[in-house]
């Protein structure tokens, strides 16, 4: 009994990480994430994957330690979310075009899998789906958004990868039809 004790308040006293050393420590990974959302959100120009993870992390500095690993990939998830919708929303206002794209030369520019509206919409979708059911919108949140896998996801949320595909299908069925109303 007295083992356990010990052992809880030597993890208790244990140093947390900073956001700016897991950053470096997991910048390869979150690299890796931002360019394939960036990829799936149609590679704006205006926000290249070093932008995305560099705005990631403005959004996360602030924070002192993080719990875990874990905890620090799933508020990257929430942060390149919340950067993505920002940026589709910017490039989407009256004043920037109203959502017409620029004609480039570069056809990696006109492979887009999803257009700023529809980025735009499923955030919007989001939110609702939070208040009906928050573990399904941070599900969504970390494989749409951050594009994580079943895996990644079930470790950033600490529960089985079995629940995580439960409940990614019931999220996918549930935005699909606030989606599609018709």
């Amino acid at each position: 009994m007295q083992l356990g004790q010990n052992q809880r308040m030597s993890d208790a006293a244990a140093p947390k990480e900073t956001s700016s050393e897991l950053v470096e420590a997991l910048y390869a990974e979150l690299r890796h994430v931002a360019r394939r959302e960036r990829w799936q959100m149609g590679a704006s120009p205006t926000l290249q994957t070093t932008a995305l993870i560099n705005e990631t992390y403005l959004k996360l500095h602030r924070a002192d330690c993080w719990n875990d690993r874990q905890h620090f990939l799933r508020a990257a998830a929430i942060a390149m979310r919340q950067v993505l919708v920002d940026a589709a929303r910017e490039r989407m206002t009256i004043k920037r075009g109203g959502g017409i794209k620029a004609d480039t030369l570069s056809a990696a520019d006109r492979v887009a899998a999803a257009s700023d509206d529809e980025v735009i919409q499923v955030d919007t979708a989001l939110l609702r789906l939070g208040a009906f059911d928050p573990r399904l919108a941070q599900i969504v949140e970390c494989r749409f958004f951050a594009g994580y896998s079943e895996p990644e996801t079930a470790a950033a949320l600490h529960i089985s990868e079995r629940t995580v595909r439960r409940d990614w299908t019931k999220a996918k069925a549930w935005l699909y039809t606030e989606l599609n109303p018709a």
